[in-house]
């Protein structure tokens, strides 16, 4: 079992201690949905809809939490990739986009593909025009020269498998 950030290398946790932290894990990611998806769109009357300073933070590392997510580790990936779809619907478009095009980048076998159509599936009945304005990224960054070559292929690898 690989070291984690609660455990030094050799030593495991108890079976009851991860449960809990997995049951907390839960609580604060449906705690997070509830102010997500809680927040509606203001009128001309209301106020603007309260911020939500975790997934604030949260917008720069986008990338990261990509990454970490494809690394398929036991549950973590689980709720890595629940908390990437609430980042990507608290600040669509940009987040939306941005996390599809690094999946489409960066998996590199099916099991991580199936997490880019999965994220897809979840964010496409809330957020309307995702997949052309997902395009629209992957086609920016390619122009822009953001992607290394080995990186540009495993993108067009990707996208020929999902389309």
């Amino acid at each position: 079992m690989p070291a984690s950030v609660i455990t030094p290398p050799g030593l495991t946790l108890h079976d009851g201690v991860r449960e809990a932290c997995d049951r907390v894990i839960q609580l604060l990611l449906l705690n997070l949905q509830k102010l997500v998806y809680n927040r509606g769109s203001p009128s001309l009357v209301d106020s603007p809809p309260r911020p939500v300073p975790f997934l604030d933070a949260l917008k720069s590392h986008v990338r990261e939490l990509c990454v970490e997510t494809l690394r398929l580790e036991r549950k973590r990936f689980l709720w890595q990739h629940q908390l990437l779809a609430l980042l990507a619907v608290y600040s669509a478009p940009h987040c939306a986009t941005d996390a599809l095009f690094f999946l489409l980048t960066l998996a590199r076998s099916q099991e991580e593909l199936a997490l880019a159509t999965q994220l897809y599936a979840v964010l496409s009945s809330c957020l309307t025009d995702l997949l052309p304005a997902t395009v629209k990224t992957c086609v920016c960054q390619i122009h822009a020269g953001r992607l290394p070559e080995p990186q540009m292929a495993q993108l067009f690898r990707n996208l020929a498998l999902v389309v």
